[in-house]
């Protein structure tokens, strides 16, 4: 089916810059936030081409109330037997070795995945990552919205079970391969991110555990509706700009700071020391922006490409980590 749909690129027009293999992921969460856990992962294998060569599926147990189980279907009940993650960390880590991990937002699933390795001492051998909207805004695709749904509406791929990971991992590399294809005809870039895994990191309080008798949610229900995705609130940074960053100089309070791509130190954890410094912690990128911290100025993320179209300074995380030791009082009104 997929065949008719997409000319294949022949052996001597495809780009020899493009990987040599791939691991489409899925997994499902108890939620969005830093402290949350993967229930269930999803990896199918394939070639430098695209082309299948085996697919993985396994639950886990995250030790905690299972979240939105309106959304997997994953109750307590199901996950208590299931292994923990560190039961599964060498065999999911088999499946992505020496792959580009595919994903749909693969920023949320591979941050998923590094906390999860983490938390158990160890490292994913992931050093790449291919997000899969990223690459249908690369090709143009004609998408009323970037929903996986959409995507694979688009290449004909039906989907049976929504938000179940082996069965979303499916859709997606089947619309994945199209979709290589094309980029390879059209000898188009891909937009590979460097993966960065997590050298330290913090989770907030632990949720109610599975199998708890009293004072949790009750079995199989998961999170109240509605309430199971926190949301994060900064305080407003009491101090003015004073502008922008100058390479030499100290930060100075009230500077307002964007981050851009993986850090080894866990992004939100990293917020929060900027915070405490008396940064402002800026979620988009403007002519206001002081600075720029990412570990991928090369990268064509939105908050890179208008930092160079505004010329806002750009330094990596080792640089800010040293420059927050000592950061400039704000003047005195």
């Amino acid at each position: 089916m997929l065949e008719d749909l997409t000319t294949a690129a022949s052996p001597a027009s495809w780009p020899a810059a493009y990987p040599q293999g791939y691991a489409v992921v899925d997994v499902e969460t108890t939620g969005l936030a830093r402290d949350d856990r993967i229930i269930s992962a999803a990896v199918y294998r394939l070639d430098a081409r695209g082309e299948v060569e085996d697919h993985w599926y396994t639950m886990v147990n995250p030790e905690r109330d299972p979240g939105p189980v309106w959304i997997h279907g994953l109750t307590s009940e199901m996950l208590e037997g299931a292994p923990l993650f560190q039961d599964i960390a060498e065999e999911f880590a088999a499946r992505l070795a020496d792959r580009v991990l595919v994903a749909h937002n693969a920023v949320f699933d591979w941050s998923m995945i590094a906390r999860e390795y983490a938390r158990v001492e160890r490292e994913a051998p992931v050093r790449q990552r291919l997000c899969t909207i990223a690459l249908s805004k690369e090709l143009g695709l004609p998408l009323p919205n970037h929903k996986l749904e959409s995507l694979a509406a688009h290449f004909g791929v039906v989907q049976q079970r929504a938000h179940h990971a082996l069965d979303d991992a499916r859709v997606l590399a089947e619309a994945f391969r199209p979709s290589l294809h094309t980029a390879a005809r059209g000898g188009v870039r891909l937009p590979l991110l460097e993966c960065r895994p997590l050298k330290e990191w913090s989770d907030s309080p632990a949720a109610p555990r599975i199998g708890r008798q009293s004072g949790g949610y009750p079995s199989g229900g998961g999170y109240p509706s509605g309430s199971w995705r926190p949301s994060r609130k900064r305080p407003a940074c009491p101090y003015p700009n004073p502008g922008r960053y100058e390479e030499g100089k100290p930060l100075k309070q009230g500077m307002r700071v964007a981050f851009s791509g993986d850090t080894s130190v866990d992004r939100e954890l990293l917020e929060d020391r900027a915070i405490e410094a008396g940064l402002h912690v800026a979620t988009s990128l403007s002519r206001l922006t002081s600075l720029l911290v990412t570990n991928d100025p090369d990268s064509s993320t939105s908050k890179v490409v208008k930092a160079k179209q505004f010329g806002t300074p750009v330094i990596d995380e080792a640089a800010f980590g040293q420059l927050l030791r000592d950061v400039e009082p704000a003047s005195a009104k």
